[in-house]
């Protein structure tokens, strides 16, 4: 899918190396400036003017060169390298160049992973991404070493959607995808494979639909049954990020049939299977949200959960809290709450003891209101258009959860708000909840977050409405 008109127009202005060198130049030979001083007005200037200034080497003319620049140094070697792999005259083999070729990505991984690096520009704008991609295709999967170095530094240089476009019309889909068909028996290629389609991925609804066209839908289930793939928190990603609609260029993106697809072949299944055999509490995580991103409709969040879902949710949602595990809590609270977009749904979790075990995990995380937030959004979800749930929730201490969290963390706007929008839910259609929480001083707190929060006025006025107050837009 091309990109909008209004997206192509607000592109932002670029320039050539050789451009910002002249730059440079005019100000030394021109305006009598000194080096340094010649440097910092160009970029000065341009930054102003609103140039990108990404993956411009920032060198001197006749002081430093380009050619200095350690990234740049790293690809022409590589360049170097590859095309002596490639020519038809050359006796090497890549075996041969392994032990250089790893370290030469290890040392390019470092230089643009390093802490305010332009290295995975830089690496971008001259080549990078094309070179790796074809050192991809030109590596054997026994060359295991070589290649998951490979990956894991084209994974550190697509990080926008120039490089991953540029990676697209190289053909990188396809090579990532061909490997990952020959790396069943290769644990770490799968990973590194599964990590450059997250990052090829995201942002790029292009790059999405190219490897949805691939198959990389059957690709996944094929993995995922393999007990022993259950670790592969780059798969997880993949997922995630695959039906993500991210890419601001396109006026509808095509994920929500994506997700169908996966729904269709049986991977919320395999998912849910996976989670109830037991994933790390690293990959744990990523495995939520990976499910969370295929439940997009009522009958998907149904079969998940007439396949164990909600159980084994609720089970690490438990297991979260013995363990302290903030990561995993909010996760499964995530799932939890997409989980429950389903009426039915909603009642199961409730029959399940869901209230209670909420309540529980959110005192055993009563000092971290990003946990407490998730918590009271599953309530809010729970308590929408239902009563009954909304009653439970009050006798489960939902009441109390907000009173306390509000007072607790007042600088808190995004868990003021969800306080504000699970009060609305558990009195909207219960008054006699209304007398409870206005009994416990909800009123005060709401005006204070309506007062303190820009984020929260909305809610906060529709809750004190909901209250029953007169003067809810005060």
């Amino acid at each position: 899918m091309a990109p909008t008109a209004a997206a192509a127009a607000s592109a932002v202005r670029g320039i050539s190396q050789e451009a910002f060198e002249a730059l440079v130049r005019e100000n030394m030979e021109d305006l009598g400036m000194d080096p340094d001083e010649a440097l910092d007005d160009a970029l000065q200037t341009l930054t102003l003017q609103g140039v990108d200034l990404s993956g411009i080497v920032k060198c001197i003319p006749g002081v430093t060169s380009v050619k200095d620049n350690p990234v740049i140094q790293t690809i022409d070697r590589l360049k170097s390298i590859i095309t002596s792999l490639v020519s038809s005259e050359s006796s090497d083999s890549p075996d041969e160049k392994v032990d250089e070729i790893v370290e030469l990505l290890d040392k390019l991984c470092e230089l643009c992973s390093a802490e305010g690096s332009d290295g995975a520009s830089i690496v971008t704008r001259n080549g990078g991404v094309e070179l790796l991609t074809k050192l991809c295709s030109s590596l054997d999967v026994k060359s295991e070493r070589a290649l998951v170095s490979t990956l894991k530094s084209l994974n550190s240089i697509i990080r926008d959607v120039q490089s991953t476009e540029t990676f697209r019309q190289c053909g990188g889909p396809k090579i990532v995808m061909d490997i990952l068909h020959r790396s069943r028996e290769y644990p770490n290629l799968l990973d590194s494979g599964f990590a450059v389609v997250a990052a090829a991925s995201s942002g790029n609804e292009v790059v999405k639909e190219s490897l949805m066209d691939l198959k990389v839908d059957e690709l996944i289930l094929e993995i995922l049954r393999e007990p022993s793939k259950n670790e592969l928190r780059s798969l997880y990603d993949a997922i995630r990020v695959l039906l993500t609609p991210d890419d601001s260029r396109v006026a509808a993106s095509q994920v929500y049939g994506y997700a169908r697809r996966f729904a269709k072949i049986g991977i919320p299944d395999v998912l849910v299977n996976a989670l109830r055999k037991g994933v790390s509490s690293s990959s744990l995580p990523s495995a939520c949200a990976a499910l969370k991103a295929i439940a997009v409709n009522d009958e998907i969040c149904l079969s998940i959960s007439e396949n164990g879902g909600i159980e084994v949710t609720l089970q690490f949602i438990d297991k979260s809290g013995e363990q302290n595990s903030k990561v995993v809590a909010r996760a499964c609270c995530s799932l939890l709450s997409k989980l429950a977009g389903s009426d039915a749904n909603k009642t199961a979790i409730v029959q399940q003891d869901g209230l209670n075990r909420l309540i529980k995990l959110s005192s055993r995380f009563s000092e971290d209101p990003s946990v407490i937030q998730e918590v009271m959004n599953v309530i809010t979800v729970l308590s929408l258009r239902l009563p009954e749930n909304a009653a439970r929730a009050i006798e489960a201490g939902a009441g109390d959860l907000a009173v306390q969290a509000m007072q607790k963390f007042p600088a808190s706007n995004q868990m003021q708000r969800q306080a504000c929008l699970m009060i609305r839910n558990l009195v909207v259609r219960n008054p006699e909840n209304r007398t409870i929480l206005l009994n416990n001083g909800i009123e005060k707190l709401i005006r204070k977050a309506k007062g303190t929060h820009q984020s929260c006025k909305d809610a906060a006025t529709a809750a004190l409405r909901d209250l029953g107050l007169d003067d809810y837009n005060a």
